[in-house]
């Protein structure tokens, strides 16, 4: 019988307790919370205007690399939105806009400067340097941001670490997952879990119409 046991959560980060349970299948649930699990990120960028000491394709990846906070109920994995937009829709992709100008000294624009139409769906943190401009300089753009997998690209990766290791009893395992701050680390493990059932639904099917 299978027996989690909640040793701590910070909301940050999470560990579990595991008994009972095969380590491929507890080794799986970690590696679901990396690669499975869903988080947003910011993934097209559209240049109005750019003057910085970047280039468009430079700072298209530090606004991608930025952790964003994520709402798994109110958004949908593009492939699965009914939307049938390669544009997407309000209920798959976000729109950012920032639009920044230099000043009498150089100044840092950082991702408390991204206004969203969606306040829920912001930087996890106002401070991320992005780039700084002198005065005369600016940058102005529109920047989508959308739901992806960590298996994708290490932007959409929900977590920052996520380790299985022995516990104090054989036969039991830690997970311990710490949220890269787009959703707590408790909701990246039992989506983790849930996703990884489906699967197996989804192999016990199939193996079953072939052997049937």
């Amino acid at each position: 019988m299978v027996k989690v046991k909640l040793l701590e959560d910070t909301g940050d980060s999470v560990t579990l307790q595991l008994d009972g349970i095969d380590r491929s299948y507890a080794n799986a649930v970690r590696r679901f919370c990396i690669a499975e699990v869903p988080a947003m990120a910011i993934d097209d960028v559209v240049f109005l205007e750019n003057s910085s000491v970047l280039y468009d394709e430079i700072l298209a990846h530090r606004l991608g690399m930025v952790p964003i906070k994520t709402d798994l109920e109110r958004y949908n994995l593009p492939e699965d939105c009914d939307c049938g937009n390669p544009l997407g829709c309000h209920k798959c992709r976000v729109l950012f806009v920032l639009d920044a100008k230099g000043k009498d000294k150089v100044s840092t624009v950082t991702s408390g400067d991204l206004v969203s139409e969606d306040r829920d769906i912001r930087p996890v943190s106002e401070t991320i340097p992005l780039v700084k401009l002198a005065f005369g300089q600016s940058v102005k753009l529109e920047a989508y941001a959308r739901l992806g997998k960590g298996k994708e690209h290490a932007k959409w990766q929900p977590c920052t670490v996520a380790v299985l290791t022995d516990g104090k009893n054989e036969g039991t395992f830690n997970l311990m997952v710490e949220s890269a701050g787009g959703l707590r680390a408790g909701k990246i493990v039992l989506k983790a879990i849930e996703l990884l059932e489906k699967k197996l639904q989804e192999i016990q099917v199939s193996v079953g119409s072939a052997t049937a």
